[in-house]
């Protein structure tokens, strides 16, 4: 037999205080699988592999907290097991022993995801205990960690916003340093690119999150209609104004007002907002009385306001009062290795509301959205994934279910750089396979590769080590 376990299940009874921590130990001598196992029984719930392929079973049939590998097993080494258990949707904490210890394959075994290694030869069972017991705390802390910053997003608003290229990484750490201040905020970006989630994130992670946000889209608003609406107006101002009525400005009392479509305001608007920026002040149309507000202001656009400047269609002087801080959202092709997050976040959402036992996108379906340009952002996006949930037969989304537009687009992409997605793929293998389309496409320039993917070209040459894409 290949795999044995130890020790019985706990009981499903037992104060889960009590439970241990599960280890397996995989060593292809016997004299060393069973020490192991005598010695550490008592702190953890044991099992036992004499080689990879067991392991590996095991691995994907139970959740491990400790691996615990010999480098020599047959046929796949320990570093490569490794390798394949960090690649688990839940990794265990892995160690290396080996008696042919040197300081290379110790760099080598960390660089692979071990996080720590242990030359048998000087092996002592305290000091393993004292390892395997600090990698736990280690882990616990980092768990714990991930756990408070998952709370603290979805209780201040970074709970809708999925993304962890390095272009997003870097919006996330903007909006957490600008939330907390009294900082006008511009957001800049293509239609669907998530500016009015970025706008809420920052009210709901700012001091003003317990007061109102109010929002205006201001293209869908005449002047005279947009000037009521942002600044209120008096019974009588105007043919239709039977009684007053309170500006959205001032409704945001304490609050934000979040501008969408800024780029799209009268001039004659754009005036009464630069003084509002500047003084606070405002006064409701048809009346004298100045009124005043404490209001933060967040605008959006996906107009190029330096050229509307440039072209006098917008105020230099509003342009620079907008702009303290500036966030420019970039467009979902140029962060692609963020569309298996967004997908299977929204496949989520869609299934549940839909009532449906969607679980994954097949290989096929997921390669097609990679690699389709969405001109419609991330709204589009989400749209196509909607449209797959409601049109899928079975559990898992299939080529079929895209729209025509994303699923016939991925003919055209070239075999040689199309990326590869299984629905079960990692964040990192995706980045993977994006640097090499990029580098492909780019005929090896890694500068014009790291702008086409988002990422800095130092960024760039650290994931080619890290990736061993050096000679690509």
């Amino acid at each position: 037999m290949n795999a044995v376990r130890a020790c019985l299940k706990p009981n499903t009874t037992t104060n889960m205080a009590d439970v241990k921590p599960t280890l397996l130990i995989v060593d292809d001598e016997k004299p060393t699988r069973d020490g192991l196992r005598a010695a550490l029984e008592d702190q953890y719930d044991v099992w036992i592999a004499e080689d990879a392929g067991a392991a590996m079973q095991l691995l994907e049939q139970e959740n491990f907290d400790v691996l615990l590998t010999d480098f020599r097993l047959p046929k796949e080494d320990g570093m490569k097991l490794i390798a394949r258990a960090k690649s688990l949707a839940k990794p265990p904490i892995c160690i290396l022993m080996t008696a042919y210890g040197s300081e290379e394959l110790a760099v080598d075994a960390m660089k692979r995801g071990a996080d720590d290694y242990i030359a048998k030869g000087r092996l002592q069972i305290d000091e393993l205990e004292m390892r395997i017991a600090r990698a736990l705390r280690q882990h616990k802390l980092e768990a714990e960690n991930v756990t408070l910053r998952q709370q603290l997003d979805t209780r201040f608003g970074m709970e809708n916003i999925v993304g962890q290229s390095p272009a997003m990484e870097e919006i996330f750490d903007v909006v957490r340093q600008v939330a907390p201040t009294r900082a006008t905020v511009l957001l800049l970006g293509e239609s669907g690119t998530g500016k009015e989630l970025i706008a809420k994130a920052i009210h709901q992670l700012s001091p003003r999150a317990n007061q109102t946000m109010v929002t205006i889209h201001c293209a869908g608003l005449a002047p005279t209609l947009l000037e009521s609406e942002l600044f209120g107006h008096e019974k009588g101002a105007f043919t239709g104004a039977h009684e007053r009525r309170i500006g959205r400005i001032e409704t945001a009392q304490g609050g934000t007002l979040f501008l969408d479509e800024i780029g799209e305001i009268d001039s004659s608007i754009q005036v009464k907002l630069l003084r509002f920026l500047g003084e606070r002040t405002f006064e409701r149309v048809g009346s004298n009385k100045t009124q005043t507000a404490d209001v933060r202001l967040i605008a959006a656009t996906n107009r190029n306001l330096e050229a509307e400047v440039k072209a006098g269609k917008f105020r230099e002087d509003l342009f620079f009062r907008l702009r303290v801080v500036e966030i420019v959202l970039p467009p979902l092709r140029e962060r692609a290795t963020d569309v298996p997050l967004l997908a299977k976040a929204f496949l989520r959402e869609f299934a549940t509301e839909n009532n449906k036992m969607v679980t994954e996108f097949t290989p096929d379906a997921m390669d097609a959205m990679i690699n389709y340009h969405w001109p419609g952002n991330v709204r589009e996006l989400r749209t196509a994934v909607e449209h797959a949930v409601v049109l899928c037969r079975g559990d898992k989304i299939v080529l079929r279910d895209l729209p025509p537009t994303v699923r016939t687009s991925n003919v055209s992409v070239p075999t040689s750089t199309k990326l590869v997605a299984p629905s079960d793929m990692t964040v990192s293998e995706a980045e993977k396979q994006l640097i090499v389309r990029a580098l492909k496409e780019c005929e090896g320039n890694r500068t014009a590769a790291a702008k086409k993917i988002g990422m800095s070209r130092r960024t760039l040459h650290r994931k080619l080590i890290e990736y061993k894409l050096q000679d690509l």
